[in-house]
């Protein structure tokens, strides 16, 4: 061998090896490693054995060496076949460390074949192994003369057997497991200056059955050298999750396989799921499946159960903590499950754990005794101590005592009479009150009235009771009669009285009670006096109280009176000359006949149909030569006063901003946000309201305009107008406080429920607004835009009437709207007369009103569709009214047509219209008739405005006209082929022609009115109105 070309090259080779093999890494030579991803760190277990593993979790995997090179003192002892082929080479590089390596270098002869086999390794449970193999190899082109011979690659080969086959090869036996190819080669140059270049290659072989296996390294014909080779297999390291501990395992047989573990509970936990985790191929836990959790009495910490310090517990297993042991009960061990009862106090039956524990409760107080003849009524006050408990009860023990101080027995048992009888029972009283009947005349009683709970009967202590004498045929007094108050003042009332009609003896005193109206639960007081009267002082003025008396004799006190409500006066009365008299008279008789003059003209007939007024109208009753009126208010307008903030704190509550909880913001307005929000009141539940704040910067005048609006609604009390709940102007921001309307405005909530209402429903929500519009007129207001945005609507679909901003100003130009601080009103909202005029009356209102019908019927339509405001007022003052929206009944669009009377005198009032409305409600059958050509006396537009449909020659041209080409083969389907065919359809003929969206059938049922009409008016001359 040592003739071979290369082999002294080989021998430098090996020496300059030693930085690798020894040392680790030499600062002079130039390593390239293709490591692992990730590079294990080395470890020994305490068997001596050596094996890697990685640090963080959940990529645990540990590598177990079942062979490793560099560990061999002496030669390796490997199986070498033919015998010139590899070489072991054993030296000592220059700091004497051995160096053990196997090279075969045969570059020169053809076909070579050189085998090199380990020894037999046991595969210790491995299913699936790593061969790492770190060597050399040089460049053939480097070499003269060996090109045809030359190789850089070699063969890996492995072969299972479950002992030691002997010394020979036997090549058939092996399997090929990899071709091995170098990364990097190394030259003669870098022999010259000593730089090597080592590969390191890695190949997984598996799955393996046998106990343990050979490998082989086939040479054909490569200069190469083996530094080291090292065999290995994975195994995930044993952890600790979820409270379970999971035990190392040895990884599976394949790249794919996962090995699955069932874990351990640790010590004082128990299985809440089958705690499961599983180990990849890579020698990695996955995430763990199920978990267990601390048992009763222990708690989690760092992965363990500890228990439970002292006067802490947990009472069953779970993820909980421990909890500190309830009100009057402890824990003396750790560990604990429960906390016993403190002593004298204890728990019920089917009280939880976590429950504190309680005592009997103490004794009733305050007991009224009230004796009938032979019965008697009895009542007690709550024991001031109820142990801390809610479960409280009564029991009522009865006994018959003898009147020479003899024993007394159980009145329960009455031998030759009738059985003493308790209403409602005798035992498990939860009021504190019983009467008792069947009682013997003339006879001692003691009754003892027990106050219980559901831990009485387990304190060895007898229940504690109150005790009350009484002796039958003794009665308390009865109620007292006939209270009155006289002279009533500022802080004090005096009352009178009579004697009670059976006083049942003498009267010793009179108790009276007294409190604030609707503030009983909160305090009380109380005042005794000898005699039939008394006088209560301290009240505040202008307060109303309630008074109650009540009698007491020795038997006893008797029930209170009935409730008297008084008033205490609001201020001293004023003092009057005889001439302020005489003006105050005058003053008062003219007030009386004006009132009469406008209550007559009111009544008057104002021109409506008869057909919509009511047999029982209102009329004046006349009784015993006098007139009675209605109850007259009416509004005032905030711009009356000089300074408008002060309407506003004469008018409106001041709320104070702590009650007031902004939580959202749902819209925006001219002033500023409008906010959804919740007002506490005291004593009561939170209220939802709507909050319009004024916004930052605001001037004088804004301010004043904000809060006019807020003036005015305080002058409204109506379930279908919005009710302002106060305002806030003692800070900022400043705010206008009203009820909170779910649905929002009425025109946005019908189109988002386009179709859904029946008819009935949509009258009803007429009605509402006009029993509003009643309200308001009745008090002289004029609203100005009542239009269906300016309606808000409840959850219950209430409407009530809103947005009352201030006065409106007409510009001169016929095409403009109403301009407010508030923004632009619409022209077509308001009657004609407003517009040219400027005359704004009920009346005015009304045909606002009738607007807003047809807004409802055709579910939130935009009035006059997209005509411009100058068109608008043309057509109606040329007599055009709106046609009946689709589906919409005759009697409802004679009423609006009413209501669009070009003379307002011949419009209906507001309460006509409410009568008109209850009518039909109560008359659904009214309802039923649906206006078809009721247009003919009240042309709908003018015929510029809207396309004229007569003029289209077919009926796909007309159906280009209105946008619904989609349905041209659904009414060629349903033998609509001309016009003449289309003017006579129904609503009904739409639906069975496959028309399903609502829109577009009131889209096409529109269109096919308006054509009728102008087919019908070419023939036949417009009526207007």
């Amino acid at each position: 061998m040592a003739s071979d070309p290369g082999l002294a090259a080989m021998l430098l080779w090996t020496i300059s090896l030693q930085a690798l093999g020894t040392a680790g890494t030499n600062s002079n030579e130039e390593v390239l490693v293709s490591p692992e991803p990730r590079a294990p760190s080395l470890v020994s277990s305490g068997d001596g054995e050596r094996s890697f593993r990685t640090e963080s979790w959940p990529r645990m995997a540990q590598y177990m060496n079942l062979l490793d090179t560099t560990t061999i003192t002496g030669d390796w002892g490997w199986l070498t076949y033919p015998s010139h082929g590899w070489d072991a080479i054993n030296e000592m590089d220059e700091y004497f460390s051995p160096i053990h390596t196997y090279q075969v270098c045969n570059v020169m002869s053809p076909s070579q074949n050189n085998w090199l086999r380990t020894g037999w390794l046991p595969r210790e449970g491995a299913r699936r192994i790593y061969i790492e193999v770190k060597f050399t190899l040089r460049d053939c082109n480097s070499m003269p003369g060996v090109l045809g011979t030359c190789k850089e690659t070699f063969n890996l080969y492995y072969y299972e057997s479950d002992r030691a086959v002997g010394t020979s090869i036997r090549e058939n036996q092996f399997i090929k497991i990899d071709t091995i190819a170098a990364d990097e080669s190394f030259t003669g140059v870098d022999l010259g200056v000593r730089r090597l270049k080592l590969n390191t290659e890695v190949r997984g072989v598996g799955p393996l059955n046998r106990r343990g296996f050979y490998l082989a390294f086939q040479d054909i014909g490569a200069c190469i050298a083996l530094t080291s080779v090292r065999v290995y297999y994975k195994r995930c390291v044993g952890v600790s999750r979820n409270l379970a501990v999971f035990t190392d395992v040895v990884t599976g047989a394949d790249s794919s396989s996962l090995v699955e573990v069932r874990g351990q509970c640790v010590d004082h936990a128990e299985e809440r799921d089958t705690p499961k985790m599983y180990c990849s191929a890579e020698g990695e836990w996955l995430v763990p499946i199920g978990r267990c959790v601390c048992s009763a009495g222990f708690e989690e910490h760092r992965d363990s159960c500890v228990a439970c310090e002292v006067g802490f517990y947990k009472p069953v297993a779970g993820d909980g903590l421990c909890g500190k042991c309830p009100q009057h009960s402890h824990s003396e061990t750790r560990a604990a499950l429960s906390c016993p009862c403190d002593s004298n106090y204890y728990r019920a039956t089917d009280d939880p754990p976590a429950a504190p524990c309680s005592r009997p409760p103490s004794a009733p107080v305050n007991v009224i005794s009230s004796v009938n003849g032979t019965s008697v009524n009895l009542e007690w006050d709550r024991p001031l101590d109820t142990g801390g408990r809610s479960d409280l009860q009564y029991s009522v023990l009865c006994q018959k005592c003898s009147g020479e101080g003899g024993p007394c027995e159980d009145c329960t048992s009455s031998p030759g009479g009738p059985a003493v009888r308790f209403v409602p029972r005798q035992t498990g009283l939860t009021e504190p009150r019983v009467t008792v009947l069947n009682l013997v005349a003339h006879t001692n009683y003691s009754f003892r009235i027990l106050a219980k709970n559901a831990v009485t009967h387990l304190s060895n202590e007898p229940p504690l009771y109150a005790l009350v004498d009484i002796t039958t045929n003794q009665a308390a007094p009865s109620e007292v009669l006939a209270i009155r108050p006289e002279n009533a003042s500022q802080n004090s009332v005096t009352l009178l009285w009579h004697e009670p009609d059976r006083p049942n003896g003498v009267i010793l005193e009179y108790d009276i009670k007294y409190h604030e109206k609707d503030n009983e639960e909160q305090s009380y007081s109380t005042l005794k006096s000898r005699n039939t009267s008394a006088r209560v002082s301290g009240l505040k003025p202008g307060t109303k109280y309630i008074f109650q008396v009540r009698a007491r004799t020795s038997a006893g006190s008797g029930r209170f009176s009935q409730n008297v409500e008084i008033q205490t006066g609001k201020a001293a009365p004023l003092r009057y000359n005889t001439m302020s008299i005489i003006w105050i008279c005058m003053a008062l008789v003219s007030g009386l006949v004006t009132f009469l003059a406008v209550f007559i003209c009111r009544k008057r007939h104002c021109g409506y149909s008869k057909a919509f007024q009511d047999s029982d109208e209102e009329k004046m009753h006349y009784q015993n030569g006098h007139v009675s009126f209605p109850d007259a208010r009416f509004y005032i307008d905030p711009h009356t006063y000089e300074d408008p903030c002060q309407a506003v704190h004469e008018f409106a509550r001041e709320i104070e901003a702590s009650r007031i909880k902004i939580e959202k913001i749902i819209g925006s307005g001219e002033f500023g946000e409008v906010c959804y929000g919740r007002m506490r009141l005291p004593g009561k539940r939170d209220i939802p309201v709507a909050l319009k704040t004024l916004k930052a910067g605001y001037t004088d005048k804004q301010k004043r305009d904000f809060l006019a609006e807020a003036s005015i609604m305080a002058q409204f009390d109506h379930p279908n107008v919005i009710r302002l709940e106060g305002v806030v102007t003692q800070s900022k921001p400043v705010m206008i406080i009203t009820e909170y309307m779910e649905n929002g405005s009425l025109d946005s909530f019908l189109r988002r429920h386009d179709g859904q209402f029946t008819i009935i429903q949509l009258v009803g929500l007429l009605r509402g607004i006009a029993a509003g519009m009643t309200y308001l007129s009745d008090l002289g207001y004029i609203h100005r835009d009542l239009a269906a945005r300016n309606i808000l609507v409840n959850s219950n679909l209430v409407c009530k009437v809103s947005d009352f901003g201030l006065s409106r100003v007409l510009e001169d130009d016929p095409d403009a709207a109403y301009t407010t601080s508030g923004g632009k009103i619409p022209i077509r909202w308001t009657a004609p007369e407003a517009i040219a005029y400027r005359k704004f009356s009920s009346s005015s209102d009304v045909w606002s009103y009738g607007v807003v019908m047809w807004e409802v019927m055709s579910y939130g339509e935009r009035p006059y569709w997209n005509l411009t405001n100058r068109d608008v007022i043309k057509s109606v003052e040329e007599g055009y009214r709106l046609p009946a929206p689709m589906g919409c009944p005759a009697a409802l669009h004679t009423l609006m047509l009413d209501c669009w009377q070009k003379d307002r005198n011949e419009r209906p009032r507001f309460c006509q219209i409410v009568t008109v409305l209850d009518k039909l409600i109560r008359n659904p059958e009214n309802l039923k008739s649906m206006d078809s050509l009721c247009s003919l006396s009240s042309p709908p537009l003018m015929e510029r405005a809207i396309p004229d449909f007569s003029s289209c020659n077919s009926v796909d041209e007309w159906l280009d006209t209105i946008k619904m080409t989609r349905y041209k083969d659904h009414f060629a389907a349903g033998g609509y082929h001309t016009l003449g065919h289309v003017i006579g359809m129904n609503q009904g003929d739409i639906q069975r022609l496959g028309v399903t969206l609502m829109g577009h059938q009131k889209k096409i049922m529109t269109s096919v009115q308006v054509m009728r009409v102008q087919v019908l008016n070419k023939s036949v001359p417009s009526v207007h109105v």
